[in-house]
């Protein structure tokens, strides 16, 4: 992964076709020759709004840096709660290494990106590539030895504690919040079941693929501490992981500063280069 510099050309397809509509796929590729990493790219939106496009300047610029960006659309509550979004994802990390030859991209090095509920979804879903719940659409043609294991995994302004995401709105009277953690998880029980350092305090036996977890220092929207405390815990069950807090930066992406991007850019791009080396 280089420095911005790469032509992007994007490209719409769609993943996975369900019986009532279809699963789409925003595919940023540098223009480049030989083969690239990629990212599945898992946006925000609290789990219940949002879509492929959602990422669509912060896509951009990573796969200018020479990697696949592939953002997904997937189901979401109310209509499909917990865990309908987790099966689409996994479905869509070994949908992208089955057509890995076509995408340019190397099947090895295909690790995710998630933003805010993103960052939990693509988090839950790199620890947990086997379970039965969330492996369980079968994809059309695959081989036995396609799985939904990641290389990598980033999260920004990650909500990686539904649970104490929920506590904190709970404690602050925030009903918008509250509204989209009972749509999607339905009760305090299965925000339990799903939150990764939960998971990790319970001592759940998870795969543990290489992390970079982002936080704004002032981010209103996810409890104080939480990227730290999701790295301490990732690496005190025998994981790498590393917590970067941008101090004064929010939640929204968009409103961080070209210096924090930059070195976003590039601690990913350190990350993805020591993938490739496994």
């Amino acid at each position: 992964m280089k420095q911005p510099g790469y032509a992007v050309a994007v490209q719409d397809m769609p993943y996975r076709i369900l019986d009532d509509r279809s699963l789409c796929a925003m595919v940023y590729r540098p223009q480049g020759d030989g083969i690239f990493p990629a990212m599945i790219c898992v946006h925000g939106g609290a789990w219940v709004s949002g879509d492929r496009t959602a990422t669509q300047g912060f896509a951009d610029l990573i796969a200018s840096c020479g990697i696949v960006v592939v953002a997904i659309d997937f189901r979401m509550a109310p209509r499909d709660p917990y865990p309908s979004s987790l099966v689409d994802i996994n479905y869509a990390i070994r949908w992208v290494k089955q057509h890995a030859k076509e995408l340019s991209i190397d099947p090895d090095v295909v690790g995710g990106l998630g933003v805010s509920s993103g960052g939990h979804l693509i988090l839950l879903s790199a620890m947990r590539p086997f379970d039965v719940r969330y492996a369980s659409a079968l994809l059309a043609g695959q081989a036995g030895d396609i799985d939904a294991r990641l290389a990598f995994v980033v999260t920004c302004s990650g909500v990686l504690d539904p649970l104490g995401r929920y506590r904190m709105a709970q404690q602050i009277g925030d009903r918008d919040i509250l509204a989209c953690h009972d749509a999607y998880f339905g009760s305090e029980e299965t925000m339990s079941e799903a939150s990764p350092p939960l998971m990790l305090e319970r001592g759940e036996q998870v795969d543990l693929p290489p992390a970079l977890f982002f936080q704004g220092g002032v981010d209103p929207r996810v409890p104080a501490g939480t990227a730290e405390r999701t790295a301490n815990l990732y690496r005190a069950s025998g994981g790498e992981a590393s917590a970067v807090v941008y101090p004064g930066m929010g939640h929204a992406l968009r409103d961080w500063g070209r210096r924090e991007m930059l070195d976003m850019l590039a601690q990913m791009a350190l990350l993805v280069e020591s993938a490739a080396k496994r």
